[in-house]
């Protein structure tokens, strides 16, 4: 099992989902400035480095297409494990506030391609979560005397940025039971 904090070599397994792929083809599509590119960036070589990383934990599976004049090209396959935990990872929501920005998207990036359905489960748990972070929060500020100074400036953007996460996901619920698509196709 892939531990949490990877959510790139998750999302690479994402990308197969779609069908099998050589590293250059999926790296190029990885790469469109309308896409992952926008939350996740990565070099190259750390690139390849994953899809190796994959392919050990059993998670890809590689053949080899010869080529007329060049090298064999090594071709990429999602293997029954490999799905198993990208669909786990895609439908779970993010343990931590910090995971947002980058890791909710990329999940929801690719909850879009599997249904709208797919989509609404994903947003309405990561708000529940959600939810849940804020009342502690709340909580623990209430518990304590007013914090002041920097503790208060802390609390006060904790507070509002987990009320503007939420408002957020909110609208994004609402298109998605609107049916309208959360991605440009």
């Amino acid at each position: 099992m892939l531990q949490a904090s990877f959510t790139m070599e998750y999302a690479l397994l994402g990308f197969f989902r779609q069908q099998p792929r050589h590293g250059y083809e999926l790296y190029q599509q990885f790469s469109d400035p309308a896409g992952v590119w926008q939350v996740w960036r990565l070099k190259q070589s750390h690139f390849y480095a994953l899809l190796a990383k994959l392919e050990t934990a059993g998670y890809l599976s590689a053949t080899l297409h010869p080529q007329d004049a060049r090298p064999p090209r090594k071709m990429f396959h999602l293997t029954p494990a490999g799905q198993a935990v990208f669909f786990a990872w895609v439908r779970s929501p993010v343990a931590h506030a910090r995971q947002i920005r980058m890791e909710f998207l990329t999940k929801l990036y690719f909850a879009q391609q599997e249904s709208n359905e797919v989509v609404q489960q994903l947003l309405a748990e990561q708000r529940a979560v959600c939810h849940t972070w804020l009342a502690q929060q709340q909580a623990q500020a209430q518990t304590h005397e007013q914090p002041q100074g920097f503790s208060g400036f802390v609390t006060q953007f904790r507070l509002s940025q987990l009320e503007s996460i939420l408002a957020w996901l909110e609208t994004c619920e609402q298109l998605a039971f609107r049916g309208h698509p959360l991605h440009e196709t």
